[in-house]
């Protein structure tokens, strides 16, 4: 017996919409009530509705494809900012590919830049060279940005977050507050390091050059950090570390940890980002919550609205939370 493949018009009619407002929803869910983009997405299952992604993106002589730039595919930060950004395109009938700029040449990101290859870039690397990524597809960054590119950007207010921390250690009576930054020359080190200082400088707290450590994001240079703060004087070094991610705040504590020390007892800690990991480990760090999944769908509708020549250039700043675990205490006596 023949089956007649689902037509747009089943699903408008199940969904009790028109087939203008089916095609919105698949097209550019953004549009949309949320309600309206659910009964479509319960007709679309009920009918066994496909889109014709190929016709359709032969006829706009599109790719179907959005190339996400990321520094480090094997950080664990990022899985949530892909999580959400794929949320989004992939009910607009557009798929996500991602790429490790650490592989990628010069030439390599050109390629990507190119009509042929992708409809889109999202970029999450803000040490891409800008040069190399205007003027091809549009582009929308998130998370990091990179100096003089002229795109939207999805971020928080990295100073801000940064004076949060700074701000509770304070509160619990810390006067040593010490940093450990993120890796030279980019621009979350450069915003965290920055509200960091202005947060010190307000609460009239001192910042010697010893109480700032290097890092740059990782494990490693998180227990590197560690045994220099080990090294240094116990009656005038930092009782509280504040770290530009959560990453280099684990490897502090495994470090100190090991050489006999308690957190929070003799130190407190506090991370950044709020990976999945560090409401696990011991003790549960408390940490500044970056919103990674709402990140990644506001870059995606963002290059939703590149695509439809609706986008502005300005910023769009989404909100941090200061999470509370069991790693920050009293200062020492």
């Amino acid at each position: 017996m023949k089956h007649d493949r689902p037509k747009i018009s089943d699903v408008a009619r199940l969904a009790g919409v028109s087939t203008a407002t089916v095609s919105r929803a698949l097209s550019t869910p953004e549009r949309v009530s949320e309600d309206t983009r659910a009964a479509v997405q319960q007709a679309v299952e009920a009918t066994g509705y496909r889109l014709n992604l190929a016709a359709r993106n032969l006829r706009h002589r599109r790719t179907g494809g959005i190339v996400a730039l990321v520094p480090n595919l094997a950080n664990p930060f990022f899985s949530q900012i892909l999580s959400g950004i794929a949320s989004v395109l992939g009910p607009a009938g557009y798929n996500l590919l991602i790429a490790d700029t650490r592989t990628a040449d010069a030439q390599t990101l050109l390629d990507y830049a190119e009509p042929s290859r992708a409809d889109g870039l999202i970029i999450l690397d803000g040490t891409l060279p800008a040069a190399a990524l205007q003027g091809r597809v549009p582009v929308v960054e998130a998370c990091e940005w990179v100096p003089g590119l002229p795109a939207p950007r999805v971020k928080i207010d990295n100073r801000a977050a940064a004076g949060l921390a700074v701000d509770h250690l304070a509160d619990l009576g810390h006067c040593r507050i010490g940093h450990v930054a993120g890796p030279r020359g980019n621009v979350l080190t450069e915003a965290r390091l920055s509200g960091t200082v202005e947060a010190l400088a307000a609460r009239g707290l001192p910042f010697p050059e010893d109480y700032l450590y290097p890092g740059d994001f990782s494990l490693d240079s998180g227990r590197a950090a560690a045994r220099i703060w080990l090294d240094q004087p116990a009656a005038t070094r930092p009782t509280a570390v504040f770290f530009a991610s959560d990453a280099m705040a684990c490897g502090f504590i495994g470090e100190v940890q090991r050489h006999g020390l308690r957190v929070p007892g003799d130190l407190s800690v506090v991370g950044f980002d709020d990976i999945e990991l560090v409401a696990h480990i011991s003790p549960p760090l408390t940490t500044i919550r970056q919103p990674r999944t709402e990140i990644g769908r506001a870059a995606a509708e963002r290059m939703l609205a590149c695509l439809k020549g609706e986008a502005r250039d300005a910023d769009t700043v989404l909100p941090v939370e200061l999470i509370l675990r069991a790693s920050t205490g009293p200062a020492p006596a």
